[in-house]
């Protein structure tokens, strides 16, 4: 059965799962033969989640869905690049997806990485520089207005990326504009599990 929820009611969804998650209920979803059959020829998921690439974040475990529910984009510090962008408008434009979550975590090895270099002046070397060449925005952002903890940063980093998306896509803004879709940021606390509304944009 094909659902197309609203942002809101999409935003509700995940955070339902995700306190299933946090209290140890989860009921995993969508996980079958059945439900795998049903999806060779379609996919209609009801949100996209663009998080970081780091192994305890597992999207489909931590908001307890299943097969065809997420559509999942990962980076290290959920970092914006072309391939990203261009994932993120064919959930927008070709499935349908009404809702985008940016979702960062706390004790980010990819901010804490981006907080040393400008702390010291020293770059990573190979890839890993660009990573941090694209958080450090958020880094000094963040050191401007006092906020000092990795942990600030990260809220920082997903604020600023959610805007970045909007900024960048007209796909996205386009959708946004007209209400069929919205972006969240959220935080994940990796030892409580718990995934917290930082910013939205659209309508929810």
């Amino acid at each position: 059965m094909t659902t197309y929820l609203t942002p809101a009611l999409a935003w509700r969804r995940l955070r339902e799962g995700n306190e299933r998650f946090v209290t140890g209920e989860s009921s995993h979803p969508n996980q079958d033969a059945s439900r795998r059959s049903s999806l060779v020829e379609n996919q209609h998921p009801f949100a996209v989640i663009f998080g970081c690439s780091d192994s305890r974040l597992a999207a489909e475990i931590i908001f307890d869905v299943g097969l065809g529910d997420v559509f999942v984009v990962r980076t290290a510090g959920q970092v914006i690049d072309d391939a990203v962008l261009g994932s993120l408008e064919y959930s927008i434009g070709v499935l349908g997806v009404p809702l985008i979550v940016v979702l960062g975590h706390d004790s980010c090895g990819a901010v804490s990485a981006t907080k040393s270099a400008v702390e010291t002046g020293q770059m990573p070397v190979g890839f890993i520089r660009d990573l941090v060449e694209r958080i450090t925005p958020s880094v000094l952002t963040s050191l401007r207005n006092e906020q000092t903890e990795v942990n600030d940063m990260v809220v920082e980093h997903v604020k600023q990326t959610s805007q970045r998306l909007v900024d960048s896509s007209r796909v996205i803004s386009d959708a946004i504009e007209s209400g069929r879709a919205a972006v969240i940021g959220l935080s994940y606390s990796l030892g409580e599990g718990h995934a917290e509304l930082v910013s939205g944009i659209g309508d929810l």
